[in-house]
């Protein structure tokens, strides 16, 4: 038995501009842009009821530290419309939709994201 868990409670994403990141994040997400801010470059934005947390750092940004593949990805139920909608938002648009299931795009500062259907 480890005394490490197997529980993540947070995944940080390095972003340039902590109150922008946050708004954009918000708006992808549905969210209020009204999450506080902590120590003048965090923010942690609630994912789901098990306590995990997608954190915004921009302590942690450089030019060079952004995520070039995805470390997870977003849920949906509508593969279709989750594409049609991250278009809306202007972001980058990596791929297609890939297998009728998933689709990578990037975030203002870089990072690449995925969003997938998996049911």
């Amino acid at each position: 038995m480890s005394i490490v868990t197997s529980k993540i409670s947070g995944i940080f994403i390095p972003v340039k501009d902590i109150t922008a990141a946050r708004d954009w994040y918000c708006s992808l997400l549905g969210l209020e842009p009204d999450l506080e801010i902590i120590s003048g470059h965090l923010c942690c934005i609630p994912m789901d009821n098990n306590g995990l947390n997608v954190i915004l750092d921009s302590k942690v940004y450089a030019e060079d530290t952004y995520a070039r593949t995805p470390m997870f990805h977003f849920d949906t139920d509508d593969i279709e419309r989750a594409y049609q909608y991250v278009q809306q938002l202007g972001a980058e648009l990596v791929t297609s939709i890939e297998h009728g299931h998933w689709f990578n795009f990037k975030d203002p500062d870089g990072n690449m994201l995925m969003i997938c259907k998996c049911n």
